[in-house]
This record gives structure tokens, C-alpha cells and sequence, in this order.
């Protein structure tokens, strides 16, 4: 089993950066790609960003992928998304996911372990 716990998640105003952090603990990480989703309220959760463990290829959602960047770190087991100009509409419960076998998936089916999630909340 692969536990994934994200931290960094904060109140923030418009304009304002955050980078977030997943770090990946139990058995050794077989994941092929960490994923960012992010849920706000009323909502689906929804795709953000994801990175390919192994050779860091990446993959955005339209509105986020001129302010976002996904990175990890193979040697921590952890994947960070760095935000800038963050804006009001970016406010939600981001969660780290990983897949075992779906590369750059976009879709929530596609990832098999998921974090709790941190709130982010962006004041106008």
C-alpha cells in the first residue's frame, strides 16, 4: 500500500504563489505518474496537473498550465506543484494521486492512490 500525504495548502490573495508537496510513504513507489486533482465545493474533482515518475514528462489542464508546475523528486518520493498568479477560481481542495500504470492520465479512474487533500483558498 502507498500512502500519499500533501502539505502547504494555505489562504493566499490573488497574485500570491504556494507550492504544494506529496510525499509518498509505505511500499516501494511502483507508481508510472503523481497527479494533481483539485475539488472545489458544489464541484468535481478535477484534473490539474500530472508528471511521469520515471522520466518527468508532463502534462497540464488548460487553465492552469501557464501558472502551474509540476515536479518531483525521486529521491524524496515526493512530487510538488508550484502555483503562481493564483486567482480566486483556483480555490479548492487540491489532492496528490498516483498511478501504477496510466501515464499523463486525466482522469480520476485512472490513479490508484490518493492523498487526504490540503485547502487552498485564494482571496480576491
Amino acid at each position: 500500500q502507498v500512502q500519499l500525504a500533501e502539505s502547504g495548502g494555505a489562504l493566499v490573495q490573488a497574485g500570491g504563489s504556494l507550492r504544494l508537496s506529496c510525499a509518498a510513504s509505505g511500499r516501494p513507489i511502483t507508481s508510472v505518474s503523481m497527479g494533481w486533482f483539485r475539488q472545489a465545493p458544489g464541484k468535481e474533482r478535477e484534473f490539474v496537473a500530472t508528471i511521469t515518475w520515471r522520466t518527468g514528462f508532463v502534462a497540464y489542464a488548460d487553465n492552469v498550465k501557464d501558472r502551474f508546475t509540476i515536479s518531483r523528486d525521486q529521491a524524496k518520493n515526493t512530487g510538488y506543484l508550484q502555483m503562481n498568479s493564483l486567482k480566486p477560481e483556483d480555490t479548492a481542495i487540491y489532492y496528490c494521486a498516483c498511478a501504477t500504470s496510466i501515464l499523463l492520465g486525466r482522469s480520476t479512474a485512472q490513479y490508484d492512490y490518493w492523498g487526504q487533500g490540503t485547502q487552498v483558498t485564494v482571496s480576491s
